[in-house]
């Protein structure tokens, strides 16, 4: 559990993906790996500018977007991480190894992000799109909310929502 609560732990989320590039054989690219360790060090959802940011400042010159944006679609095309299309941002993706369908609960004060995996919701929205012809290829269903930590009453008193 990371700081508010929530399954999270970008440590051993950098390790997994270390991991799993070895074991499937992917190349770690120096590039590539300073993306992986700002998604390691960050509890929230990153957009690429704020990536992009990070990287010019740890390397201290600027770095061309292309080059954060090749990094992050080698981390989406084999399910590292997922594009949160409401933020236009990128969150760590928990379930690695196994096809990406699920929920994402976004919390709206603190910023983090929750990915769950819930096979009930997910049959029901497979039997709604077989239903109307629809063939799905990736279900990720997005909810903003507040996380555990952020939901306290005495802490929701206390914060801007």
């Amino acid at each position: 559990m990371n700081a508010c609560g929530c399954a999270h732990d970008p440590a051993t989320w950098v390790d997994r993906v270390q991991l799993s590039c070895v074991r499937q054989g992917f190349q770690l690219t120096p590039m590539r790996r300073r993306v992986l360790d700002i998604f390691g060090g960050s509890d929230a959802p990153l957009g690429a500018y704020a990536i992009l940011d990070e990287l010019s400042r740890r390397g201290g010159k600027q770095v061309a977007p292309p080059t954060v944006y090749r990094a992050l679609d080698f981390f989406l095309d084999h399910g590292f991480i997922h594009r949160i299309e409401s933020l236009n941002a990128f969150a760590p993706c928990e379930h690695l190894g196994h096809a990406h369908h699920g929920l994402l609960f976004i919390c709206e004060n603190c910023g983090r992000s929750e990915e769950i995996e819930d096979i009930k919701a997910m049959e029901a929205v497979a039997a709604t799109a077989a239903e109307a012809g629809f063939r799905l290829r990736r279900v990720m269903i997005e909810a903003k909310g507040l996380c555990r930590k952020c939901a306290l009453p005495d802490f929701v008193d206390a914060a801007p929502v």
